[in-house]
């Protein structure tokens, strides 16, 4: 077992890190959020109370005048003095009014045309007694004046109340265009940030997932070292322990498969050679029963010998499968050299062989694919019948190369279907007078193309394709 180091920041301690980050980023638009809005409450409960205080001020000059204008023209009919102190009163009271609303944003030259009509307002209060009647009436005429003065200065008043509350509402606009917009950024923001943490999490993963594909499609020369949180950096070392025990376990089995083979082969070629000097009767003449029986020995050393010799080559495809020395090829040249290579095999079972499709290039091992369509053509040369056609295909997708190999055979037995790419097995459909297989050809086949990445499926005939197995190669495009 590999020895685990202790890493900081385990993958849960970065989720939690950055769900805790995006949380921050909402957490904080949305403190914001409240403080504008405590900022906007504030203004408009200001903006509230100055209306308030304009609205009365107006209502309360409006009544201070009207005192005014009653105590001072009674004041001057009956010549009284407490009617004239109210008068005064009244007059004091008013100018606190005036001043008032100057401070709440009253034009000043309004305030000071008020304060002239009650300056010559208060010059009527002034005079002998005999010229009271008279005044009297003039003063009448100057207090419809500072009516009018009232008047103005109350519709002041609420325009000035309309602009406060058009300016409140222009800022509340403001805010919320400006809140929305900090929430549309907050949003995008903390999306981009989950986006990236997810891909930045994810990729470990998928490098995770990689190397155990690799592992399944026993490539075990590169060493796996994934960075990453810690609990993945565990992951990987685990995984790299695995891949150096699965290669310890591999050269065991090919230790032992060499071992068992030179051992096998030492016995048999030892009794090949007796069955031979019996067959020769060096040991004297056989029998016709005798000489049946040394045959029969003959003929199953031989088959044993094939066995191992298959066996080894097996063995020696499936270690040369993770040794891949991968360059761009045309897969249609490659092709045609296997067809060509094999002239004579199928042109004396008067067969004819053709490939047409893309001319595509692909990056792959040419000698080891070169295998694969050449086992696949001996494979249909052996089983098609005599004056047939053996088509390759050759089409592909986005990510794809697809070679199809059809031939002019039985086809294969739907019992045989899910073993065909068995080690040693071979199908119940056997062609007559051919010599009997090793059952290993799809099954380095099938080594070479995994080796690559890719796949190799039996195609199901439809009725109108006819007879004849159909193979299906996808390769991948890139290496």
């Amino acid at each position: 077992m590999p020895t685990r180091h202790r890493a900081r920041g385990s993958f849960q301690q970065l989720l939690l890190f950055a769900f805790l980050l995006i949380t921050a980023l909402l957490l904080g638009v949305v403190l914001r959020a409240v403080s504008q809005y405590d900022k906007l409450i504030v203004q408009s409960r200001d903006a509230a109370r100055s209306a308030l205080q304009l609205s009365g001020a107006a209502q309360t000059l409006a009544e201070r005048s009207a005192a005014m204008e009653r105590s001072g023209r009674q004041s001057l009919v009956l010549n009284d003095a407490v009617l004239r102190r109210r008068f005064n009163d009244a007059a004091r009271d008013a100018q606190a009014v005036v001043q008032r609303l100057v401070d709440n944003g009253l034009l000043p030259q309004s305030a000071e045309q008020w304060r002239t009509q009650l300056g010559v307002i208060e010059g009527l209060m002034n005079g002998p007694q005999d010229s009271a009647l008279s005044r009297e009436g003039s003063m009448a005429i100057q207090f419809r004046e500072l009516d009018t003065l009232n008047t103005q200065i109350a519709q002041q008043a609420q325009f000035l109340i309309e602009t406060q509350n058009n300016a409140l509402a222009e800022r509340l606009e403001r805010a919320r265009r400006r809140l929305m917009q900090q929430v549309i950024a907050a949003s995008g923001l903390a999306i981009a940030m989950a986006l990236a943490f997810g891909i930045w999490l994810a990729r470990p993963f998928k490098r995770l997932e990689r190397a155990i594909h690799g592992l399944g499609e026993n490539r075990l020369e590169d060493p796996i070292d994934i960075r990453g949180p810690a609990d993945v950096r565990r992951v990987s070392q685990e995984l790299d322990w695995l891949r150096l025990r699965l290669m310890e376990l591999d050269a065991d089995k090919a230790r032992f498969l060499r071992h068992v083979s030179h051992e096998l082969k030492t016995p048999l070629a030892a009794l090949r050679e007796g069955v031979s000097l019996l067959e020769d009767g060096v040991t004297g003449a056989l029998t016709p029963a005798q000489r049946e029986v040394a045959q029969i020995l003959n003929q199953n050393t031989i088959a044993l010998q094939g066995q191992i010799e298959a066996l080894l080559r097996f063995n020696a495809a499936a270690f040369e499968a993770r040794q891949l020395s991968r360059q761009r090829t045309p897969l249609l040249p490659l092709i045609e050299q296997q067809i060509e290579a094999q002239r004579l095999q199928w042109q004396a079972q008067g067969l004819t062989v053709r490939a047409e499709g893309e001319p595509l290039t692909v990056v792959v091992d040419p000698v080891k694919i070169g295998t694969v369509l050449a086992n696949l053509l001996s494979n249909a040369i052996r089983f098609s019948a005599r004056g047939g056609t053996i088509q390759f295909t050759v089409s592909s997708t986005v990510d794809l190369a697809i070679i199809e190999v059809a031939d002019a055979g039985p086809g294969i037995a739907a019992d045989d279907r899910d073993r065909i790419f068995e080690p040693f097995f071979r199908g119940e459909r056997q062609p007559e007078h051919a010599v009997k297989g090793t059952g290993i050809g799809l099954s380095i086949v099938q080594e070479y193309i995994a080796a690559h990445g890719g796949r190799i499926e039996l195609l199901h005939n439809s009725a109108s394709d006819g007879p004849g197995a159909r193979f299906r190669i996808e390769l991948p495009r890139s290496a």
